[in-house]
């Protein structure tokens, strides 16, 4: 498989198109379609060839991909950059402030809230309905007489759901349970919508009140120092034990073993992840072992049609960086005014 490519063009030094690296492998069109503005270098993984990922970053002016830290460390390696184009909703890998000192413009791809919000409900019903366990018991040929109690789930429909982050993801799960399972929403977040609110009929409420009280937890809030395992040992001791925990936000937002120790010891039901604190997640990590949880691998915008919108979204913002047009989803607006 092939690791590194550098156009031909390039190697010969025939272009004075702008130099982009693409550090995450996207199909060959995708590439021809960037190499219509610039000069491509692609690689399939950085960390098998870091040494000419850095050779070639001196002297790159833009970058395509996703999760690649972007620290005042690499910005010094790179003096020509002028965009970083994430291929994400999250931009957790981007140190704003850095990149704003260093001129270096960050752009996301956020279009992907129905997306997600289809697979956030996806895994609370699967986990209710204990669906990925069943399906495996039939597979298994252990289906030989009626289930027992033994394999029930728990009620989707009246029940409470509360949301931890209400923002647009957030709230388009809850316009889903509400409206097409009639149920009822709590919510806590930064700041109150009252508009939300009032169109759901949600229940704004501290934290503590929501785990309290809810039939099912979703963790949706965004990733920074404040959010860092807001969900732990105390905050899982609050939960109902018929309760179900999902997490579609960033695995940082939980810690693993408080939520391990919980599900082990019956203080909650189950548990449905998308995401982990380490991705991919570790072989040995006791969640893999645990019938009462569901695990995913961070496919919350994974179909087609979403995937491919958020990379045209990502070229369209590269090419506006590097063409002097302000880019549609910058992150960093503070940084034109140092151009």
């Amino acid at each position: 498989m092939v690791r590194y490519q550098k156009d031909r063009g390039m190697m010969m030094g025939s272009s004075k198109k702008p130099k982009v690296i693409a550090y995450i492998d996207l199909p060959e069109p995708i590439i021809d379609q960037i190499k219509e503005h610039c000069e491509v270098v692609s690689f399939q993984s950085i960390h098998e060839d870091q040494a000419t990922f850095y050779i070639e970053l001196k002297d790159c002016h833009g970058l395509i991909g996703a999760d690649l830290p972007i620290n005042k460390a690499l910005l010094q390696q790179a003096p020509e950059l002028k965009i970083v184009s994430n291929i994400s909703v999250g931009y957790e890998n981007f140190d704003l402030e850095a990149m704003t000192a260093y001129g270096v413009i960050g752009t996301n791809t956020p279009g992907v809230i129905e997306t997600t919000a289809d697979a956030m409900m996806g895994l609370l019903l699967a986990a209710a309905r204990r669906i990925p366990e069943l399906d495996q018991f039939v597979k298994e040929k252990k289906w030989t007489d009626l289930i027992g109690m033994e394999h029930y789930g728990v009620d989707v429909h009246k029940r409470t759901l509360g949301i931890i982050g209400m923002g647009k993801i957030g709230y388009a799960v809850a316009k889903r349970a509400h409206f097409g399972f009639d149920m009822d929403i709590l919510y806590h977040n930064r700041t109150r919508h009252l508009e939300r609110e009032e169109a759901i009929q949600a229940k704004y409420c501290e934290l503590e009140e929501l785990l309290r009280k809810s039939d099912f937890v979703l963790m949706m809030a965004s990733a920074n120092e404040e959010s860092k395992y807001l969900m732990d040992k105390a905050q899982f001791s609050l939960m109902q034990p018929n309760a179900i925990f999902i997490n579609g936000s960033r695995g940082q937002n939980v810690n693993e073993g408080a939520l391990i120790t919980a599900l082990k010891n019956g203080q909650i039901y189950g548990a449905a992840l998308d995401v982990f604190e380490t991705e991919p997640v570790s072989s040995d990590n006791e969640l893999l072992q645990l019938k009462n949880v569901i695990t995913v691998p961070h496919i919350g915008s994974a179909t087609f049609h979403t995937r491919l919108q958020m990379v045209q979204m990502a070229i369209t913002n590269l090419i506006q960086g590097l063409t002097n047009e302000t880019p549609s989803n910058i992150l960093n607006k503070e940084v034109l005014e140092t151009r």
